[in-house]
């Protein structure tokens, strides 16, 4: 499957503000949001100055651009999601939603085991996680309430995740998983609620695009 190589930093820069794609990184010093705060290319500087009305596609254009670039998530599959949610009851762009943070990359991302989504995204690929004690491959994997989510012995002697334990411990998790550092295992207890997931996402906007 085709995936974006490029530099992430220049993905915050073309949204205008930080996504947050590497990690620490992010916020330390060598941000390129922090020492570049304006659009990437020739003409990036010159245009962050200009004003102009952007018009109800472009808004829509770029909530949708954002969200993608958040979770990490191609357009066809972004799609798909989309007309997943669709067809579900409840408010369309909430499920969507929903979906895109019950993703195996996203779960592990926010049960503090990964600095970063796409950190969480290789490791995913790498087999080091079992879900419900069978080991998995697919960072795009739906977790439902109840899965669980475990380290592979093999993979808890490696160095990254002896230190993990202690790292993991300073980050927070939302109310809505439920984590266990000393066995470094998880899982959700329920799906995020609107208010739990990250308010400068605009989904409203992201439906009005798909309806078009």
């Amino acid at each position: 499957m085709a995936r974006y190589t490029g530099p992430v930093c220049k993905l915050c820069r073309r949204e205008g503000e930080k996504l947050f794609l590497k990690g620490d990184r992010c916020f330390s010093q060598k941000c390129a949001f922090e020492r570049r705060a304006y659009p990437p290319g020739q003409h990036g500087r010159q245009t962050q100055w200009r004003r102009s009305r952007e018009s109800d596609f472009g808004a829509q254009l770029r909530a949708k651009q954002k969200a993608r670039r958040v979770y990490g998530v191609l357009e066809r599959q972004f799609r798909r999601y989309y007309q997943g949610a669709l067809k579900s009851r409840g408010l369309t762009g909430l499920t969507m939603l929903q979906i895109l943070e019950s993703r195996l990359d996203n779960v592990i991302y926010r049960m503090g085991f990964a600095s970063s989504r796409s950190q969480a995204r290789q490791l995913v690929a790498h087999g080091h996680f079992l879900v419900n004690d069978r080991r998995t491959n697919v960072p795009s994997m739906l977790i439902s309430p109840g899965d669980k989510i475990t380290i592979r012995k093999e993979s808890a002697k490696s160095p990254f995740f002896k230190d993990l334990t202690a790292v993991a411990e300073e980050r927070t998790v939302p109310d809505w998983i439920t984590r266990d550092t000393k066995a470094l295992a998880g899982s959700i207890s329920r799906l995020p609620e609107r208010a739990e997931i990250d308010a400068n996402l605009n989904e409203q906007l992201i439906v009005e695009f798909y309806s078009r």
